[in-house]
Order: structure tokens, then sequence, then C-alpha cells
């Protein structure tokens, strides 16, 4: 009797199965700011200008999440001309596609089953994109082997970031699985992480320094989490999402040995490694870096790196192409992994071809080389500018201080709210940033993301701010940003 209950009819009816009260505690700890309440009230805004509802603005500007192709971005042809012929095989006799392009399709199709895209493939990923992909990192990383068979293809990048978290959950209480996260950090860890029910270690940023990472810092963090959990990973992302910073060779040397001296497993999220803009900066895999240091390291340090077809000059976010390489991992522990990934039988096979265009793109000499260079210089030099641009103009704002973006796709400025605002902000139940940012939407129809959905120093308030729409609306974005915290500030002080 206690499960049913009257219903307006007058029926009987049972209580569900699945309330919120019975349902998964650990789902209801995850939360994901780039498509939090900010974004959702976006998609109310956008529904009500098509209804023609007036508001103080003509349409709304999304720059929440660094989904290159919504913002304007275009693909690049010989990917697109590819993956045409291989969902499509009959177009192999249209002239109008270049050799090239016929003969890359030929072959991505000899490797799937019945010679169609629509089959599964092996749970790790197709063996010659696996093969591409290990040659294309031995060209990055200068000659340094890499074996096909430490590469698995993944779901984007995500899905081989959760795999491997969800491999070193273990123990209960203080022997707990910690993972050290940075802090602003893109919000996929956290989410993971509470799902996993790991604990969750935070450690600083330095912004006064161009959002450096200072090892004092880790240990600092380290020593703090080994009192209540066991710290066991290591995650950095290099270049940095939300910060946009690009670190030093030096400084992923100190976090190989901090790992290597701690015991910690290393995760390198490098998914934005083609995106780095700024004089002096330059991309250093760790890969690369754990083997320059020498046996000693290189032989031990435990590593999973990833890589994806969502960010770069690609941008190919939907495709949901990637894959992670893992270094120096137990035998035993490879054969689990191996295991895990075959339960959800393999990552899309659309993505696994795009993701082998990415890692064997046109060479010179070849029909779409020319075409090919054009559109990839011109993409990341339009993003270069666009970067310089977000950081020139933020900085023209008094109460707004940005870094530079010198990677990656965003820009991460420290935002001065008044006192009164704050207040307001708390009274209502909010963040002050997320009133920030959910007054500047209703206003101006800018969406952004406030900083405290990826984490800041307590007292500090931020918003992360694409740089992916194109450089007309962009300036668009910049002055309305400007114009609003000029109007909000005066408002509240």
């Amino acid at each position: 009797w206690c499960h049913e209950k009257m219903s307006e009819n007058g029926l009987m009816s049972r209580a569900k199965v699945l309330t919120i009260d019975t349902m998964n505690p650990t789902v209801k700890k995850v939360e994901y700011a780039v498509r939090g309440p900010i974004v959702q009230r976006a998609v109310e805004l956008e529904r009500e200008l098509s209804e023609g509802m007036k508001k103080p603005f003509v349409e709304v500007i999304r720059a929440n999440i660094g989904d290159a192709h919504a913002m304007g971005q275009q693909p690049i042809t010989f990917f697109r001309q590819v993956l045409a012929l291989c969902s499509y095989p009959e177009l192999l006799n249209d002239s109008t596609f270049p050799e090239d392009a016929k003969s890359r399709a030929h072959r991505i199709l000899q490797s799937c089953g019945g010679n169609s895209m629509g089959s599964y493939s092996a749970s790790q990923g197709i063996d010659s994109v696996r093969q591409d992909v290990a040659r294309y990192i031995e060209r990055r990383d200068g000659g340094v082997s890499c074996d096909p068979d430490d590469i698995y293809l993944t779901t984007g990048a995500s899905d081989g970031i959760v795999t491997m978290l969800k491999l070193l959950m273990c123990g209960e209480g203080a022997a707990r699985t910690g993972v050290m996260i940075s802090i602003p950090q893109y919000p996929l860890y956290s989410a993971a992480l509470a799902e996993l029910g790991a604990v969750q270690i935070n450690y600083y940023l330095n912004e006064e320094n161009c959002w450096s990472l200072d090892i004092t810092e880790l240990q600092r963090a380290l020593d703090e989490a080994r009192l209540h959990c066991n710290p066991r990973a290591l995650c950095i992302i290099n270049p940095g999402n939300p910060t946009g910073q690009v670190q030093s060779r030096e400084c992923i040397e100190d976090v190989i040995r901090f790992a290597a001296k701690e015991r910690l497993f290393l995760m390198a999220d490098e998914v934005y490694q083609d995106n780095v803009y700024a004089d002096g900066c330059q991309f250093h895999s760790f890969k690369k870096v754990l083997f320059e240091m020498g046996p000693e390291y290189s032989n031990t340090v435990e590593l999973a790196s990833f890589h994806s077809t969502s960010k770069c000059y690609m941008g190919e976010c939907g495709f949901r192409g990637g894959y992670m390489e893992i270094i120096n991992m137990d035998d035993d522990v490879k054969a689990q992994l191996t295991k895990l990934v075959s339960v959800r039988l393999c990552p899309p096979v659309p993505g696994q071809a795009l993701m082998d265009l990415v890692v064997n793109p046109p060479q010179p000499g070849e029909p779409s080389y020319d075409n090919f260079i054009k559109e990839r210089t011109a993409t990341l030099s339009v993003l270069a500018e666009k970067a310089k641009l977000t950081e020139q103009v933020l900085n023209t704002v008094q109460g707004i201080s940005c870094n530079p973006v010198q990677g990656a796709m965003y820009s991460f400025p420290r935002i001065t709210i008044p006192k009164k605002a704050i207040e307001e902000a708390l009274d209502k139940g909010q963040q002050p940033d997320m009133f920030y940012c959910m007054k500047m939407l209703e206003e101006t129809g800018i969406c952004l993301v406030p900083g405290s959905g990826f984490g800041q120093k307590e007292g500090t308030y931020h918003f992360r701010m694409t740089i992916l729409p194109p450089t007309d609306k962009l300036q668009i974005l910049l002055n309305k940003v400007k114009e609003f915290h000029q109007k909000f500030t005066q408002q509240y002080s």
C-alpha cells in the first residue's frame, strides 16, 4: 500500500521505481558547467527570439563551448571528401574527387568488415588506423618509438580519460583513490570523479604567472590529500582549458620528476596540441619529454596521453574521434583495459576514419596537399589573431584582467564584481560570477560560462569565453562584454 497512491482520475497508481531518492547518488553530484543552467537559458532565449519576443538583442552569441564548426569554422575539404567516399563508396567512380582522397578511402574501407564503415571494428580500434597513429606520434616526437598495441582509439578524448579514471579507482575511506586536477579545470574531470566516487584533489594554477604550474603547489595539494585519501594520479591539460597556457619543457620535466618521486600515474590531456599561438611558446608532448629524460623515467613513469579530432584546426567535434596512448602500463592491467573497452564494442568507425586522416594527411606531391596546407594554415592563423584580439580588448576594460591566450581556444579573464552585486547574488543563492554571466546573457544575448564552473581561488571571479566566433562577430561580442561590464559596475557601485 505504501508504494501506491491515488491518481487524478481516481485510479490507484504505483510510485516510481526510480526516483530522485532511489537513483545513483553519485550521479546527483555530477556537474558540467559548459552545458549548465546558463546554456539552458540561452536555448530558451533563442526560442523566444524565434517566436518574435522582443529582447534587448537580436541574437544569442554562444561563446560557451569549444564547438568550432557551430561557430562558423569551415571543415578541411580533404577530410570531408574522404569521409564522403567512405560513407557512400559509389562516389569512388566520380571524377570530381581527387585521386589521393580515393586511395585513402579505399585503404580505410579495406580495413572495415565487409568494406563498410557501418560494421563494428576491433574494440581497440581499426589496426591500420592505430598503425598510422603510432607513425604520427613517432614523427611528432622526433623518432621516439611508438607501438600500435599501446594505442587505443576512443570516442573523443573524453572517453579515454573516463576509461583510465575507471581503472584507477579502488579502496574505501582514507584508502580511496584520489586524483589531482588543475584548478581551473575542464569540468569533465570533476564530473567523472564525482560519478566514480573518487576523491578530487585540487592544485591551483598560478594566475599571476600566466596560469603556470608550480611544483610547490602540487606538493602542498598532495601532502594535504594524503591525510584523507590515496592520491594515485595526476592530470595535466596542455595547452590549458580553460586557461589557455602552454607549458614549458622545463615545467613538464618537473612534473615528470614529481610523478616519479611520488609514484603517481600521469594523465596528459593534449587535445589542443596544434593550438599554440604565442611567440616563444611551443607544444612539447609528455611522451617525448619523458623519453628524452632517459630510462630512469622512461622505463618507470606510467603515462596515458590523449588526443582528439574535435579541436586544433579540425574542429570535428561531432564525429567523436580520438585516441589514447599508454606507456609503462602493467601487462595484467592492460589486459583488463582491453576487456573494459570491449564491453562498449568499438568507438564510432567514422570517427576512427577521421582520426586516420588527421594523423596521415595529404603529403607533398599529392593532389590535395596544397589546398590542405592552405586551409590548415588559414584556420590556425585566424585563431592566433583572435587570441590576441581577445586579450587586447578585454585588457582595456577597467575591472577585467586577461592573461595572454598562449594556446587552446579560450580566454579565462578575471573580473572584479562589486560588493553589492556579490551580496545580491548570494541572497539569490547564486555564485557571484553565475549572477554576472546570467545578467550578461539576459541583457546582451552573450552566453559565457562562469569561472565557478571550472574552479577558482576563493574570492576571485572569472568567466570562460571561447575565441571561436568569426572575427567580426567576436569584435561585437568583446565590445558588448566591455559595455556590459562598465554598466554592471556602475549599477552596483
